[in-house]
């Protein structure tokens, strides 16, 4: 047989768009890809992987809605995800590890009653009233570092947008300040257990270290708690009880970690790539700097415009019509929240930051339905301060430079940021 006689295997269009999205060349700038992707339709078949990728708001928002779509069904397979669609091997070998075993327990990965039992016990912590008292603790933060950093050169990742969220959420749980470093280490891990894309033995071996740690660290953590009770969240989670009783230690491990993850690593992205993009834009920077009132709304636009959380998933349980299609039951959908944040038939001009947006809080940077984000308003309130002091800096400058990009598609953000603020 010739070689011009052997078959090659033909890769659809479709799946060939999927593959470039989820590869490491689209860290640096991923829209056009999602758009080359959505001409396919706002809802692309991608039977290859057993699932439908969405890239249209309206769809992605009706599927967030549905109880018919599973958060955290097949969650083994979930797990790595990323990496397993980039061809760059799943991280399938943690699926009987004490990483695993961390994520399960998680509010995030249960529906229906359970999900709503696990989320009214934390939320019952989680007030509008806790949040709201962080406000002087976010900006006393932040004016510390950059007074700190004064007019040089430095590095915007490492010295503001990953400590301070960091800083917030420990002391808000109520943890120790000088433990600060190793939860930055502890939640860059549950990051790159949720959507890294290195499935190498050294990083499982990592996470998996990583993952006893924490649990070490919290061990007992509950009974301690409600026999000594301490200032903070995780006082206020250990005593939450309703007519089924309390969070178990387990319960409690994890969604203690849910939240000190979930309050760093996306705000840490919004952080770095808000800066980058207004710096980017031609008159963004001046037309922050002029704003008579930093509000929601900045907040809203800069987590449509980086989205913070790229994508998501769901399984779906029963049959559920997308468009004008019915999926049957154990779909996968491949929620393209990016995407689905720049759709023209939902945001004008989506490709530009409009500090006036009206419609800027329609994004679902915090998804939507049963699991719209906790800590929503702390975001906010953290992106509000943060912008607000860096507005006080109408010179800022951020240099041209080689810029880096973690190696995580899902929780996109920079590894890297000089800027000058002068």
């Amino acid at each position: 047989m010739t070689a011009s006689n052997v078959p090659t295997e033909v890769i659809r269009p479709e799946v060939a768009d999927m593959q470039a999205i989820f590869s490491r060349e689209a860290l640096p700038d991923p829209y056009p890809l999602y758009e080359r992707a959505r001409q396919h339709g706002q809802v692309v078949d991608i039977p290859e992987w057993g699932a439908a990728a969405l890239f249209g708001h309206e769809e992605i928002n009706a599927v967030f809605r549905s109880p018919a779509a599973l958060s955290g069904q097949q969650l083994e397979a979930d797990v790595g995800q990323t990496a397993g669609a980039a061809g760059e091997g799943p991280l399938t070998d943690i699926q009987a590890s004490e990483a695993l075993r961390l994520l399960t327990p998680m509010m995030l990965f249960h529906n229906g009653p359970s999900h709503a039992r696990l989320r009214g016990l934390v939320s019952a912590a989680f007030t509008p009233r806790v949040i709201a008292e962080q406000e002087e603790l976010v900006r006393e933060l932040v004016r510390d570092i950059l007074s700190r950093e004064g007019s040089r050169e430095f590095d915007l990742v490492d010295k503001l947008a990953i400590p301070l969220p960091v800083a917030v959420i420990a002391r808000m749980l109520g943890l120790s300040v000088g433990d600060e470093d190793k939860f930055r280490t502890w939640t860059q891990s549950v990051a790159e257990l949720l959507g890294g894309m290195d499935g190498s033995p050294e990083l499982i071996a990592r996470i998996d270290r990583d993952a006893r740690e924490m649990r070490d660290y919290f061990r007992d953590l509950a009974d301690e708690l409600r026999a000594r009770p301490q200032p903070g969240l995780l006082s206020a989670l250990a005593a939450a009880e309703d007519e089924e009783g309390r969070l178990s230690s387990e319960e409690l491990l994890s969604n203690a970690v849910l939240l000190l993850a979930a309050g760093h690593e996306t705000t840490s992205n919004l952080i770095g790539r808000g800066v980058l993009a207004l710096h980017r834009q031609e008159g963004a920077w001046a037309e922050l700097v002029a704003l008579a009132e930093i509000g929601n709304t900045l907040a809203d636009e800069l987590l449509r415009f980086t989205s913070p959380v790229q994508l998501t998933g769901r399984t779906l349980g029963t049959p559920l019509e997308i468009g004008s299609h019915t999926y049957p039951a154990g779909t996968r959908t491949m929620l393209m929240l990016a995407a689905a944040n720049r759709d023209a038939r939902v945001f004008a001009d989506p490709n530009r930051i409009d500090l006036q947006r009206k419609n800027a809080a329609k994004h679902l940077a915090f998804a939507s339905g049963p699991h719209y984000c906790l800590g929503a308003s702390l975001a906010r309130l953290e992106t509000r301060i943060v912008f607000g002091e860096l507005a006080r800096y109408p010179q800022m400058r951020v240099p041209e430079q080689q810029l880096a990009y973690r190696p995580n598609i899902t929780l996109r953000g920079l590894s890297k940021l000089m800027v000058t603020l002068r």
